[in-house]
């Protein structure tokens, strides 16, 4: 009687017995082995987001297929999102693939991009980058022509412009946003005054000018400014170089 007691008894003990608790080392692996994978992430998505906010290079080739040749979206996007004078005056060189487009009338200077607008006008016959063109679904509503473009003006600001506003045909003559030679890197600008005719233009400025940057000037130095941009135009769209821009949308 007292062995079946005694059985039961170890019977009990041996049914009842619950897993050794995890030991301290056992722990601290496991603490650290999942500190590890989670800095491993945070890493990982740290070099992503760094890398996605980086500078992004100036595109060379079309996206896309269509009737028009325009840049990156991700780019555009950029490129809009501020004003990069230099960017522009290297997308409007000579052997540059982007198509052009022509104001077939004077508008008003807006982006919808929600980068800064220009306070002023587009000119009529002024010359721009298409970046984008959007044309109406055929199941929608269309109105106006049903065409939008997102453009690069030479100051380097975009414009949004509607359909009837844009042509493709080029003027005889046509014409261009002033480019303000002071809003230009500094080693564009030493690049672009290896060209003698542009280093005399800019002298001529200085002179006049005499350093004025804003406020009352006189008529000699607001025709030296306009002619200082225009033989920077002259040189870019005759073939003349314009290095890469140190300065790139972000």
């Amino acid at each position: 009687m007292h062995r079946v007691l005694l059985l039961g008894f170890f019977a009990c003990a041996c049914g009842s017995k619950t897993p050794a608790a995890e030991s301290a080392s056992d722990k601290t692996e496991k603490s650290e082995s999942a500190g590890e994978s989670e800095g491993d992430a945070k890493s990982e998505a740290s070099g992503k987001e760094e890398s996605a906010s980086g500078p992004a290079e100036v595109p060379t080739k079309c996206a896309g297929s269509g009737d028009v040749c325009t840049p990156d979206t991700r780019f555009v996007k950029r490129l809009c999102s501020g004003n990069y004078p230099g960017v522009a005056l290297y997308m409007f060189g000579k052997d540059q693939p982007w198509t052009r487009g022509y104001l077939t009338r004077k508008t008003e200077a807006w982006n919808a991009a929600g980068g800064a607008s220009e306070n002023d006008q587009l000119d009529f016959d002024e010359e721009v980058i298409v970046l984008v063109q959007r044309k109406a679904s055929a199941d929608k509503i269309q109105v106006g022509s049903g065409v939008g473009y997102e453009t690069l003006r030479w100051n380097g600001s975009c414009a949004t412009l509607q359909g009837e506003e844009l042509t493709l045909s080029r003027p005889p003559q046509p014409k261009t946003a002033k480019v303000e030679f002071k809003q230009l890197d500094d080693p564009l600008k030493d690049a672009l005054r290896e060209d003698k005719t542009i280093n005399e233009a800019y002298l001529s400025r200085r002179k006049e000018c005499q350093g004025a940057t804003m406020g009352t000037v006189s008529l000699k130095c607001v025709k030296a400014d306009a002619k200082l941009s225009e033989v920077i135009v002259q040189y870019v769209r005759g073939g003349g170089t314009v290095p890469k821009p140190s300065k790139l949308p972000e």
